[in-house]
């Protein structure tokens, strides 16, 4: 494990007193930060417009590095998925999802989840412990690295948009979520609009206000039910933040401007959520917010309790919700073939980890 510490992750204020603290002026921050977030440079020896004498001072107490990867798999569509190796021996999943000029990471949160949601594979692992903000930044700065798109700055580059839909639930990790996306939408490094960023949550209430004032950025909610009986089982935290509750916070989300939409998440379950009457009581329970809905097909796993809903019914779901005015995009799966649902990787890792001490457990015992 490398002993240095992580300047990935520091904000400005963070940074520069650091530095400070080291007897280096400060604007010397602002430009280290210019060649850590916009050149993405992983070496202080790439940092030529500080003195020499100082780029080998701060190589001795600070490290660049982001994580190692234990796993990559792409898969036919191109979505490229990487399974990232923390300090502590634990690992995170990071998703990038190309689609014509825009391409999507999706960002884990947490190792793990406490939301035990029925039909989401990360839900079957228990929750390890929260991201830093380091660990969340460097999952962006990893993908820009394997695709070359540096500087963050260029034209056309081919990151543009960030979910916070991976491992764990970003609201009950807020600091460090928070403290890692202010630093992504700095303008002098990454650079990147909050209309470019997503926040899924299942429902944490306390903080969706928090967020939008705070973040501003767009707001999903993985809401899958429209009566709380149903989503008490599906999404538990419906048992502690009902519907009704959700929606009321919705409403107030303080940053809806212009033209600005509310996403609502739905996986489509066969016989569970998908009847025409569910389609049109999300209708009415989504009324006087400005919202779209994602229609997800259901993307099994093994063990899974659920089956997708079929073709038909989910154009059927779909066409009440046009109707009714809303736009309801059915999310095309992607990445199949390499297992893209949340938190398949990292169950096949652990699984195929204690395969092997299985193994080398009975090898050891065959005297």
């Amino acid at each position: 494990m490398n002993s240095k510490q992580k300047l990935i992750g520091l904000n400005c204020k963070e940074l520069t007193k650091e530095l400070e603290a080291l007897g280096f002026p400060s604007f010397r921050a602002k430009q280290i930060w210019y060649w850590v977030y916009n050149k993405g440079v992983q070496t202080f020896e790439e940092m030529t417009n500080l003195p020499i004498a100082m780029r080998a001072q701060l190589d001795e107490l600070y490290s660049l590095e982001r994580m190692s990867v234990s796993k990559e798999l792409i898969s036919f569509d191109e979505t490229r998925k990487w399974l990232l190796k923390l300090d502590d021996g634990n690992e995170i999943e990071t998703v990038f999802i190309p689609d014509g000029e825009r391409g999507t990471i999706c960002i884990s949160s947490q190792v793990g989840c406490t939301l035990t949601c029925k039909f989401c594979h990360t839900g079957t692992q228990l929750l390890v412990r929260n991201l830093t903000a380091h660990e969340i930044i460097a999952q962006y700065m990893h993908v820009k690295d394997a695709l070359e798109d540096w500087p963050a700055s260029k034209e056309g580059r081919k990151v543009t948009n960030i979910v916070m839909m991976g491992m764990g639930e970003p609201l009950y990790n807020y600091d460090n979520v928070s403290e890692a996306l202010k630093i992504i939408m700095d303008a002098d490094g990454l650079g990147l609009s909050r209309r470019k960023i997503t926040l899924s949550t299942s429902g944490v209430v306390p903080m969706i206000e928090q967020c939008g004032s705070e973040l501003g950025v767009n707001l999903a909610i993985s809401l899958h039910a429209v009566r709380n009986e149903l989503r008490n089982t599906l999404v538990p935290l419906n048992k502690k933040y009902p519907i009704e509750e959700l929606l009321a916070a919705c409403k107030k989300y303080p940053a809806l401007k212009g033209r600005e939409r509310i996403t609502f998440e739905y996986v489509m379950l066969k016989d569970v959520n998908d009847s025409e009457e569910d389609a049109r009581e999300l209708v009415k329970l989504i009324k006087n917010i400005p919202a779209k809905i994602n229609l997800i097909p259901f993307n099994p796993w093994d063990g899974a309790p659920f089956e997708c809903s079929t073709n038909k019914a989910i154009k059927r779901f779909a066409m009440i919700l046009e109707k009714a005015g809303y736009t309801a995009p059915v999310r095309t799966p992607r990445g199949q073939d390499i297992m893209a649902a949340c938190g398949q990787l990292k169950s096949e890792s652990i699984r195929q980890k204690k395969s092997r001490l299985n193994d080398e457990s009975e090898g050891s015992c065959s005297l």
